[in-house]
């Protein structure tokens, strides 16, 4: 009896050269959960644990066209949407998503870790129109969210309501991300339109090596979803692999370092997330 074969994900994504994040911490995480990866690169960076160097960014035919070749040949069974800067570039992978009957988990990577905005309010708007009402889930850290929904989010229940508003305006259900949040927990709050809020939190772990979680977590989800997995269960999954992640992580660079994906098995997971 042959094995099952595995989900197909598309990671749609900026390129990390030191392996930490983008489309490298996407192809390590789907691999890992047991997926297949394909990739549509965005942008070409140089980049490591201190910051980013440079930026290329790939035209929008291009990234239309790899989109093109991986559903048309290999199939799609989710999708993983990561930074995205430009409007042309929204439009383009919009319409390459047309004809492809996945789940989107859609990461808006909005925020610098120094707070900087690094898409412009026409790319935001893009995003709002094109994008997520075709998304299964919106996966904002806080700065994202609050960048948003316009407001500061001092609260938990701050966080809730911008969670609430975003989903009701897009139909999709969103994962707020409490990581930047000054608490002992994180906390991160899963909204589904009609649902009651679900909120997910495990202790925070002290540690720099922190690169890649947002990338790690939304490609997880995307990968359980591509194998079945229910939305509830996927991001539970999802965060108790991030937490495996950091947890095992091999301490490289200077600054934010990247997670330890290479070790994670399911065995290992443990108890690093709650949810109630």
């Amino acid at each position: 009896m042959s094995a099952p074969r595995p989900p197909r994900i598309l990671a749609i994504a900026g390129s990390d050269c030191s392996g930490g994040a983008g489309v490298q911490a996407d192809i390590k995480t789907i691999t890992m959960l047991g997926g297949y990866a394909m990739t549509a690169i965005t942008a070409i960076t140089a980049q490591n644990t201190i910051g980013v160097q440079g930026v290329e960014a790939i035209s929008a035919d291009m990234v239309r066209a790899q989109i093109a070749s991986c559903a048309g040949d290999i199939g799609v069974d989710a999708v993983k949407i990561g930074m995205l800067a430009s409007p042309a570039v929204i439009e383009a992978v919009a319409k390459a998503l047309d004809g492809v009957a996945a789940p989107i988990v859609l990461d808006p990577v909005m925020i610098a870790t120094s707070g900087a905005v690094l898409v412009g309010p026409e790319a935001v708007a893009a995003l709002r129109h094109a994008l997520f009402p075709r998304a299964a889930l919106i996966t904002p850290n806080l700065p994202e969210l609050a960048h948003l929904s316009g407001r500061t989010l001092p609260t938990r229940d701050a966080m809730i309501a911008a969670a609430q508003d975003l989903a009701a305006a897009s139909g999709a259900a969103v994962l707020a991300k409490g990581g930047h949040a000054d608490s002992a927990r994180i906390t991160d709050v899963l909204i589904v339109p009609g649902e009651q809020p679900r909120c997910f939190d495990h202790p925070r772990i002290a540690t720099r090596h922190t690169h890649g979680t947002g990338c790690t977590l939304s490609s997880a989800i995307a990968t359980l979803l591509g194998r079945g997995e229910s939305l509830a269960d996927a991001v539970a999954q999802a965060r108790r692999f991030v937490f495996a992640a950091i947890t095992a992580a091999p301490g490289y660079g200077a600054g934010h370092g990247p997670l330890g994906h290479q070790a994670v098995r399911p065995q290992s997971w443990g108890e690093g997330s709650r949810m109630s």
